[in-house]
């Protein structure tokens, strides 16, 4: 140990180690800020994931802009106990296996980071039932967090309701334009899906009432 000038001794003497490891909660809310901006992103990936689920019929739900809830249903795949309590994950996705997959991919999505990134910024239900199975599983997350997990009595296919979209990140919430500002960002998404996938029917729904079909 040396001393500096005057007898002061240097800066870095007294620095403890700064470097940390952000939580994954932390992390998530980090990503969540550049995959969701606003609920129409959040509309956008729920979207597409029905898409790659092969869904023929997808319905998109909506209360206050997104803002209260944005609820997608669709009667694609559906998803196994395992693979709706891992689909939260970070980088968790059934779309790549290797590096070289990236040349052959033709989802919409691949990345493995929407749901993780919706689901820490919102209070999430996902229910979800395969066809060869009897019964459904349905998981409960809340700002990122696990819940809860059970057997759920289901339809084939999917529904992922988001709840109070950033109410845990009251600043992004703030950010968020009128509900008909978001609403126009909503219904630019879901036309511009619905027109590249002529062979599935969607339908819109803001407030009880339908808007598109």
């Amino acid at each position: 140990m040396g001393l500096g000038k005057a007898g002061v001794l240097p800066l870095w003497e007294f620095m403890a180690d700064i470097i940390r490891l952000l939580s994954d909660t932390v992390a998530n809310q980090i990503a969540a800020g550049e995959v969701i901006q606003r609920p129409s992103s959040a509309v956008k990936e729920l979207l597409e994931n029905a898409v790659d689920a092969g869904a023929s019929r997808v319905q998109l739900v909506l209360l206050d802009a997104g803002k209260t809830l944005i609820q997608v249903i669709d009667n694609g795949n559906g998803m196994s106990e395992a693979d709706a309590r891992m689909c939260f994950d970070r980088h968790a996705t059934s779309k790549l296996r290797n590096i070289d997959d990236l040349y052959t991919l033709f989802t919409m999505g691949f990345r493995g980071e929407a749901l993780a990134s919706i689901a820490s910024v919102a209070q999430v239900e996902l229910k979800s039932r395969r066809r060869e199975q009897e019964v459904g599983t349905r998981v409960l997350m809340d700002g990122g967090n696990f819940v809860s997990q059970d057997a759920f009595a289901y339809q084939e296919g999917t529904s992922i309701s988001v709840k109070n979209l950033f109410y845990n990140v009251p600043a992004r919430r703030n950010f968020l334009k009128s509900n008909q500002v978001e609403t126009r960002h909503i219904q630019e998404e879901f036309i511009r899906i619905a027109l590249s996938n002529p062979h599935v029917h969607f339908s819109l729904h803001h407030n009880e009432a339908q808007v598109l079909i």
